[in-house]
């Protein structure tokens, strides 16, 4: 119990829920069937499914990346090279796929 204590916590504030009840990753509470976001139902008390649908549906999202930009501890410097380094390769990256796709569609249009 303790594991999906840790997890929980990771994700969202730790807070009990019983049969049925919604956990909504938006708004960190528990609310009705009407809410906005990730919503996932714990049946017959199995937490640790319902955290793994949580987990993947927050990955699929993109909600996970959202919450691991926001940095509320220290980076070390070699730690920010690293992460300029992937980011700025990312950056280069789209640049090239944008370019390629931009030479076919003139391609297209020219009828070549």
């Amino acid at each position: 119990m303790n594991r999906v204590m840790q997890r929980l916590s990771s994700l969202t504030h730790p807070f009990l829920l019983r049969h049925g009840e919604i956990l909504n990753a938006n708004a960190n509470k528990i609310e009705s069937a009407q809410a906005r976001g990730i919503r996932v139902f714990v049946w017959d008390g199995n937490l640790e499914m319902a955290l793994g649908v949580m987990e993947r549906r927050m990955r699929a999202s993109g909600m996970e990346r959202l919450i691991k930009s926001r940095v509320d501890y220290h980076l070390k410097n070699s730690e920010k090279k690293v992460l300029a380094k992937k980011k700025l390769m990312l950056k280069v990256r789209s640049q090239e796929l944008a370019r390629k796709l931009r030479s076919v569609l003139v391609k297209k249009i020219r009828g070549m």
